[in-house]
């Protein structure tokens, strides 16, 4: 091929790309929570249901869920204007949907809007709950309320996959046996291909599962009850 014919087909191709217009890329997800403040709501998560703060924990910024001051039924103070940034005009469903079953906590990441493949991750301590002690990671949360989460509790030492579907839980898979002492931290990983999803607890796989459909959402933290726990390391890396 001559340079011409060269030159030629990058001018066709750059003009190819511009027709579909920009590729928005998934951005890797990691809050920094030093900027935070102690007493007050996270800075990249938007609390939805329940009592989100941040707290100071060996000489470092981590993000906690209160149940002792849950109450069945409450969602986070804000809400018709957090649900207003989460999905902009189309946040009337989402918000009816929290508003009618409220009733277990959890934050979403302000800036991953649609997180399809790839995994993410959290670091959780249960500190105290008599009903649940339970961490969760939040995917697939669409506008009309719908999600799927992951979650593990120290009082029950077992993993799960849930679906909510029109405020209804049910659960997809069930894994007994997974030791999850409380007060001490904890790595809960969920990798996602497609339909495909992964648990994996403390460097150990537990869960795989396959999906009817493949994954296609925002993303977040969760947790039940009157659990108290906190949360460290964040993070959701899209595949390449």
């Amino acid at each position: 091929m001559n340079d011409r014919a060269k030159v030629i087909l990058i001018v066709t191709a750059i003009g190819a790309a511009a027709a579909l217009g920009p590729v928005l890329a998934v951005p890797h997800l990691r809050p920094d929570f030093s900027g935070d403040t102690v007493g007050a709501e996270p800075k990249s998560l938007l609390p939805v249901v329940g009592i989100w703060r941040m707290e100071a924990s060996a000489g470092k910024m981590v993000l906690a869920v209160d149940g002792r001051q849950w109450k069945e039924g409450q969602s986070t103070a804000g809400i018709a204007d957090k649900a207003r940034v989460l999905y902009g005009g189309r946040y009337a469903e989402f918000l009816d949907r929290v508003q009618t079953y409220p009733d277990y906590p959890y934050a979403v990441a302000r800036d991953v809007d649609n997180f399809t493949n790839g995994e993410i991750s959290v670091r959780f301590k249960g500190l105290s709950g008599r009903i649940d002690q339970g961490a969760g990671i939040l995917f697939n949360l669409k506008p009309n309320g719908d999600y799927l989460t992951i979650r593990a509790n120290c009082l029950e030492n077992n993993l799960v996959l849930w679906t909510f579907e029109k405020g209804r839980r049910s659960s997809v898979e069930w894994v007994p046996d997974t030791p999850t002492a409380s007060r001490q931290w904890h790595d809960l990983r969920l990798r996602i291909a497609g339909n495909k999803v992964e648990g994996i607890l403390d460097g150990k796989f537990y869960l795989p599962h396959v999906l009817p459909e493949p994954v296609s959402g925002k993303i977040g933290l969760w947790s039940k009850a009157d659990s108290y726990m906190q949360f460290d390391q964040f993070s959701a890396t899209p595949a390449k």
